[in-house]
């Protein structure tokens, strides 16, 4: 507290909110969402999917220890990065396409920070009872009831914070193996600090932080107001319906009896009849509120609903809203959606083309070449190859130039190498210019370094230079 001698405080404590219940449809589909995405969060790991004896069978898998992630049929290994880069390139345009058409609707119904405190809050709800009850808890001084429905509160939301930082490792080894390890005290110490974060993250973000995540912590907010326009459709309050506010039956006033129920119910704290705020998450809570007022007095419905600036023009001057049609299928989300669906398609057929074998040459640099006794040059190459097959492979390895070169393999008698399943593997191998040939006496010659899987069509090459004399003392 400030006195007259010292400035006034720019820190304002936090208010605590207690969200009342509330029925209706955007409550419906945000508890149908957070269903959904809890149930695919917890669930996933414990799926099943057969890919062969030397082959994980868990269907999500990020394989960190082999650097590989599986998705069901998928298979991704670590020279396949840009599938990844593609997908979280598309998630971006995604959250840019949603806002452009409905404004923070990710934030609203699938953000994690928002389900996680959804689900905390309807435990909250279950243990000490509605919006009043919570209210009047808080304000009670300590006792033995008090004590006791916090410390049940604070035990599940615990759980819950366990669960999901157990959830997350299970995603990154053989979670039956994992679960049973962690049981027994087997498991590696990064598991159990990972879950130990993860828990207490969960317990303060979803339990104390709240709202203040939102509004502090996240960058979207801030960001938002460069996906939207005047024809994003986003919650509003109809002023010119509502105003003035006064009792029920009140000569001259508005639709709106200031009951105050659109506050109550919404989980920022904020009174969306203010106008449209960064803080609103646009969950549509309020909306819900509010229609049931409104049906309980005999008024219209949406006096508070989504809506666009545009709408709000034409609705002040007695002309009926846009279609949502033409909010959602405008330019911008036009192009938005052509980008991401391109990005999508691309990646598909990336991922049907793309070769079941691969190579990579690294030319050895020191010495750039040998000259043999016979006055002929050698190049050696370290070459890899990759097989991403289920069973091991024989490769067949050839070399093509203008110029004559001859191949040999470094510690194989002929030309071919066995690959084991789905593995890496390394091998030299050199390439050799007769004396007195253009290869052997020529600075740079290209050459092109050709692997084939034997018995089937799979076949790919490395383009690379075999250095002659003119190139440097060997």
């Amino acid at each position: 507290m400030s006195t007259p001698d010292s400035p006034p405080s720019l820190y304002e404590a936090r208010e605590p909110i207690f969200p009342r219940r509330v029925k209706g449809t955007f409550r419906t589909l945000k508890w149908w969402i957070m269903a959904v995405t809890l149930g695919i969060y917890y669930i996933t790991p414990w799926l099943r999917w057969d890919r062969g004896p030397s082959l994980p069978d868990q269907a999500v898998l990020v394989d960190i220890a082999n650097r590989r992630f599986f998705f069901f049929m998928i298979e991704i290994w670590p020279h396949e990065f840009y599938f990844v880069a593609g997908l979280l390139i598309m998630a971006g345009l995604g959250l840019f396409l949603f806002t452009s058409a409905a404004g923070r609707v990710w934030c609203g119904y699938a953000c994690p920070q928002t389900v996680w405190t959804d689900l905390f809050i309807l435990v909250e709800r279950w243990i000490e009872g509605d919006r009043n009850a919570r209210v009047r808890l808080h304000k009670q001084k300590w006792d033995a009831e008090k004590l006791r429905k916090r410390t049940i509160k604070w035990v599940v939301w615990f759980l819950i914070g366990l669960a999901t930082g157990g959830a997350w490792v299970f995603y990154f080894t053989d979670a039956p193996t994992l679960l049973r390890d962690l049981v027994t005290g087997q498991a590696h110490p990064v598991a159990y600090i990972t879950m130990l974060i993860l828990t207490l993250t969960t317990f303060f973000f979803g339990g104390f932080a709240r709202e203040q995540i939102c509004i502090y912590a996240c960058p979207w907010p801030r960001i938002q107001a460069a996906m939207m326009d005047e024809d994003t459709l986003t919650i509003g309050y109809r002023d010119w319906r509502g105003e003035p506010r006064g009792k029920l039956g009140t000569e001259g006033a508005g639709d709106c009896i200031d009951c105050m129920a659109c506050v109550n119910v919404c989980p920022m704290g904020i009174d969306i009849r203010n106008g449209q705020q960064m803080a609103c998450i646009t969950c549509g809570l309020c909306i819900d509120a509010c229609n049931d007022v409104m049906d309980k007095i005999g008024k219209p419905r949406d006096l508070i609903g989504y809506l666009a600036l545009t709408d709000e023009t034409r609705e002040r001057t007695g002309l009926p809203a846009k279609s949502v049609w033409n909010h959602v299928f405008r330019p911008r989300t036009v192009l938005y959606t052509v980008l991401w669906a391109g990005i999508g398609v691309g990646l598909i057929v990336a991922l049907f083309l793309r070769s079941p074998i691969d190579l990579n040459v690294t030319p050895v640099r020191n010495p750039t070449f040998v000259t043999l006794s016979d006055g002929g040059v050698r190049n050696a190459y370290d070459i890899r190859l990759r097989n991403m097959h289920g069973q091991d492979a024989q490769f067949a390895v050839s070399v093509t130039s203008d110029a004559v070169v001859s191949l040999a393999l470094e510690g194989k008698e002929g030309l071919t190498v066995t690959v084991p399943a789905n593995a890496t593997m390394s091998q030299r191998i050199y390439l050799t210019a007769a004396p007195g040939t253009r290869a052997a006496g020529e600075d740079r010659t290209d050459v092109r370094i050709w692997v084939e899987e034997l018995g089937t069509p799979n076949r790919v090459h490395h383009d690379t230079i075999f250095n002659g004399k003119e190139g440097g003392n060997g």
